[in-house]
């Protein structure tokens, strides 16, 4: 009933990092600058397309702290919403990212992991992995020591290596994750990035 792309669809959060570059530009010093002191929520502007399902992100920065909550529901109204996924931690921006304009490497540590299972679909819950998490619906669970489904836990992968740009209008952008979700060691970090969130 569930395809592999709808339950592929939890594939989502953030990340990155990298070294200082002795050769980058004002504007991209600049650029950094203005990354790294992040202070404010960026959110979608709408629910988006993923796979089947219907996907919604949103970014909160503070003195060097990051948390992502990102939503996934089957609606593009987000009225039958399948899971919240919950994670924070600190961030750090690096050097330009090679071949991606206005793109910078950066190191997103997740502290802490959160899940809860908005469904009382078994069926959904089993499809997309979920059953062996005793998961409650409607209650958020810590899964930093266990992981769950595609999640690892945070021993097994404490950082999301992925690109950061500013866009017009002081809009963020991140990397495209890959289809496995697993973002965590620098040679998996994307190489192309996703549509804006937009600060609110």
């Amino acid at each position: 009933m569930y395809s592999r792309e709808l339950t592929l669809a939890i594939l989502l959060c953030v990340g990155c990092g990298a070294s200082e570059d002795s050769t980058v530009s004002p504007a991209e010093l600049d650029d950094r600058s203005q990354l790294t002191g992040l202070a404010g929520t960026w959110r979608d502007p709408a629910p988006y397309a993923y796979g089947e399902a219907f996907g919604a992100r949103e970014f909160t920065f503070d003195e060097g702290k990051w948390t992502l909550r990102f939503t996934l529901s089957l609606d593009p109204a987000g009225e039958l919403p399948v899971f919240d996924f919950r994670t924070n931690g600190r961030y750090e921006v690096g050097s330009s990212a090679k071949g991606i304009d206005g793109a910078f490497e950066a190191v997103f540590h997740e502290e802490q992991k959160f899940l809860t299972l908005r469904t009382s679909d078994t069926k959904l819950a089993q499809a997309f992995g979920f059953t062996l998490c005793g998961l409650t619906p409607n209650i958020e669970k810590d899964i930093s020591k266990t992981g769950c489904s595609a999640w690892k836990p945070v021993a097994q992968c404490p950082s999301d290596y992925d690109l950061l740009a500013l866009v017009d209008e002081g809009r963020l952008a991140f990397g495209v994750r890959p289809a496995d979700n697993d973002m965590c060691s620098p040679d998996k970090r994307p190489t192309a990035l996703t549509a804006p969130v937009h600060k609110i």
